[in-house]
């Protein structure tokens, strides 16, 4: 199957700038539609709830973006972050992007995780309660949004990046208790770190694209899924490291079972429930 010349982005956040260059390098060239709303499939800030799992939202996004252009293909990402799943005190995020045949109804979808991303909080009465915060996030660069303590998903003002607009914001969000929650503004536009992390993922799912299927051609071919269990080194009993990895299509379904690029056939006694309960 061949790349077609053109794909569609989904997005009202600038992320084409992130995304175009890998498909460029195949010859695509990433067109994003005029006007298009994507903060309705779900906003940071909670105005608009997202619907359905991170992988349904950016469906929603690259069909929108096939409607709106007549491309037959349609690409979008969609990220979520918050606590880390093991260490709540950290900050974590997920990242991923689809790619969808309009015509075939074949997706491919790549993921990347952040373990340390900009992305933070605080309240405060004024400015100056702000300033450790702000240099922790690397403000201006990363924008921020204001929002009254207590009410986070009612934003006063977003995409700030000077330091009078963060004042008067502050003034106008403080609450009934006197305090304004001051949060980093995850849209990508806004957050250059979050910028970078798409157009790693990005890239990855162009190395995909490049990749066709052995038995039926379609595009993607890549992992699918991890296989757990990798066996214990002491006591050989199976622990929650990956043992191998299953690369696949997702059109024609076809499968194989490959070893972890690594070599690693044996995990650390200190993972295993039984060597280190």
């Amino acid at each position: 199957m061949k790349l077609p010349a053109r794909v569609a982005l989904g997005t009202m956040h600038g992320k084409a700038a992130a995304i175009a260059p890998a498909f460029a390098r195949l010859g695509i060239t990433v067109v994003v539609p005029e006007g298009l709303d994507t903060d309705r499939f779900g906003t940071f800030t909670a105005e608009v709830p997202r619907a359905g799992t991170m992988e349904e939202a950016a469906r929603a996004k690259a069909l929108a973006a096939i409607a709106a252009t007549g491309c037959a293909v349609g690409i979008a990402s969609e990220g979520a972050y918050g606590p880390h799943p093991v260490i709540p005190f950290l900050a974590f995020g997920g990242e991923l992007i689809l790619w969808h045949d309009a015509a075939t109804g074949h997706e491919i979808v790549e993921r990347l995780t952040d373990a340390s991303p900009v992305y933070d909080h605080a309240e405060g009465a004024q400015i100056s309660n702000f300033e450790r915060f702000l240099g922790r996030i690397r403000f201006p660069e990363t924008a921020v949004i204001v929002a009254p303590a207590g009410q986070r998903e009612a934003p006063v003002a977003k995409g700030i990046t000077d330091k009078a607009a963060l004042a008067q914001a502050i003034a106008l969000a403080r609450s009934a208790n006197g305090q304004a929650f001051v949060q980093t503004d995850m849209r990508a536009h806004m957050n250059p770190q979050r910028m970078e992390v798409i157009a790693r993922l990005a890239q990855k799912l162009a190395d995909r694209l490049a990749c066709p299927c052995p038995d039926c051609g379609a595009l993607g071919w890549g992992m699918l899924r991890p296989e757990r269990g990798m066996p214990c080194a002491d006591c050989g009993a199976p622990t929650q490291g990956v043992r191998s990895e299953i690369h696949g299509c997702t059109l024609c379904g076809a499968e194989i079972c490959l070893a972890r690029p690594d070599g690693l056939t044996a995990a650390d006694p200190g993972s295993c429930a039984f060597c280190n309960p």
